[in-house]
């Protein structure tokens, strides 16, 4: 996993950095289409249908990035000498904070 990381010692590979960039700048331009939809006073259905497709694609963000969080968390905390047991708590206290 360490040959995948960029310079700074980051946990992101740049393809993968580059698509959730991507995805973030979707996601961005789905809140301002929804400022726009409630500017020009549209349905609260519509509204809602949106903000539905925007918190999927955030939730898929996160989950992409706490997924290869876990990956190096353990690689990291088991070359550290510390157990796979210690590397998962390590993991689940980010991962609460995003569910």
């Amino acid at each position: 996993m360490a040959e995948n990381r960029t310079d700074s010692g980051g946990w992101l590979d740049e393809e993968t950095k580059r698509n959730l960039i991507s995805r973030l700048k979707r996601i961005e331009g789905q809140a301002r289409g929804i400022q726009k939809m409630l500017e020009e006073d549209r349905s609260c259905e519509e509204v809602v249908l949106q903000l539905a497709a925007l918190k999927n694609a955030t939730i898929q963000v996160g989950m992409n990035i706490l997924g290869k969080h876990m990956a190096v968390c353990v690689e990291t905390e088991t070359a550290r000498g510390n157990t796979p047991e210690e590397a998962v708590r390590k993991f689940m206290s980010v991962f609460t904070k995003f569910s």
